[in-house]
C-alpha cells in the first residue's frame, strides 16, 4: 500500500522512492545474472517492451507534473482574488453608517492577518487554530454588515452585503483549491509503472553487477521528478510554497501603522 502521507513531505517522498527503486533495479539484475538471463535473440523484442513502459512512465509523470502546476497556478490566482474581494470591502464599508463602516474596517484588518496566518501555518495545529479564528471572525463580520442592512434595507446597503459574500466566497474557493490535490489513484499509477521499469532496466543489462552505478540514474531521475511534483503539489510541504503577497500587501496598505 502506498504511504500517502509521504506526498506532505517531498524530501522523504523522494529518498524512499530512490531507495526502493534502486533496489528494484538490482532484484531485476540479480534475476537476469542467476535465474532467468536474457538471451541475446529476446532482447529486441525486450527493448519494445522496454521503451513502451518507460514512455509511459514519462507520459504519466508529465501529465502529473501538469496537474501539480495547475492546481499551483490555481492557488496563486485565488490568493490575488481574496485580496482583492477584501480590499473591495473595505472599501465599500464607506456605504455603511459611519459607526458601522469603522467596525467592519477594524474587522477586516483581523481577518487579513488570519488569512495570512493561513498560508504561513506549518503544521496541522496551527491550521486548525487559525480556520478556527478565522470562521469566528466571519461571523463576526457577518452580523457587523447584516445589523445596517437590515435596519436600512438601501441598494447601498446592499452592495456592502454583496461584498461580504464575495469575502465568505473567496474563502471557500481558497481553501477547495488546497484540498486539490494530484489524486491518489495517479500517485499509485506512477509508483507501479515506475517500479515495473527499474526492474527492466535491472533485467535488461548484459552484466548488472559490473554496470551497478548505472542501476542509480534511472532510480535517482524518477526519485527527483517525484520531488518536484509532490513539492509543488504539497501546499505546506517541501520548499515551494504559496506566499500571501497580495494579502501581505494588502495588510500594509490597511493597517494604520
Amino acid at each position: 500500500m502506498f504511504p500517502f502521507h509521504l506526498v506532505d513531505r517531498p524530501v522523504i517522498l523522494s529518498i524512499v522512492t530512490l531507495v526502493v527503486l534502486w533496489a528494484t533495479a538490482h532484484v531485476g539484475g540479480r534475476i537476469a545474472a542467476v535465474r532467468h538471463p536474457l538471451e541475446e535473440s529476446d532482447r529486441a523484442d525486450f527493448g519494445v517492451i522496454q521503451a513502451a513502459a518507460l514512455t509511459l512512465l514519462g507520459l504519466i509523470i508529465g501529465f502529473s507534473f501538469s496537474m501539480a502546476i495547475s492546481r499551483y497556478d490555481q492557488r496563486k490566482n485565488l490568493e490575488e482574488a481574496e485580496a482583492n474581494a477584501i480590499g473591495t470591502e473595505y472599501v465599500r464599508a464607506d456605504l455603511l453608517p459611519a459607526a458601522d463602516g469603522a467596525r467592519v474596517r477594524e474587522l477586516l484588518r483581523r481577518y487579513i492577518d488570519y488569512r495570512i496566518e493561513f498560508y504561513e501555518a506549518g503544521d496541522a495545529a496551527a491550521l486548525e487554530a487559525v480556520n478556527r479564528k478565522t470562521a469566528a471572525l466571519q461571523n463576526e463580520l457577518w452580523a457587523a454588515v447584516r445589523g445596517p442592512a437590515v435596519a436600512q434595507p438601501t441598494p447601498i446597503s446592499a452592495i456592502a452585503v454583496v461584498g461580504k459574500n464575495d469575502v465568505l466566497n473567496s474563502q471557500g474557493y481558497t481553501q477547495a483549491a488546497w484540498w486539490n490535490r494530484i489524486p491518489r489513484a495517479a500517485w499509485t499509477l506512477m509508483v507501479a509503472i515506475a517500479i515495473c521499469c527499474n526492474f527492466l532496466v535491472g533485467y535488461g543489462m548484459h552484466n548488472a553487477k559490473r554496470e551497478r552505478n548505472l542501476l542509480l540514474i534511472m532510480p535517482l531521475v524518477v526519485s527527483i521528478s517525484f520531488l518536484l511534483i509532490a513539492d509543488i503539489d504539497a501546499p505546506r510541504g517541501g520548499v515551494i510554497h504559496i506566499r500571501p503577497l497580495n494579502l501581505q500587501s494588502l495588510a500594509e496598505s490597511l493597517h494604520p501603522y
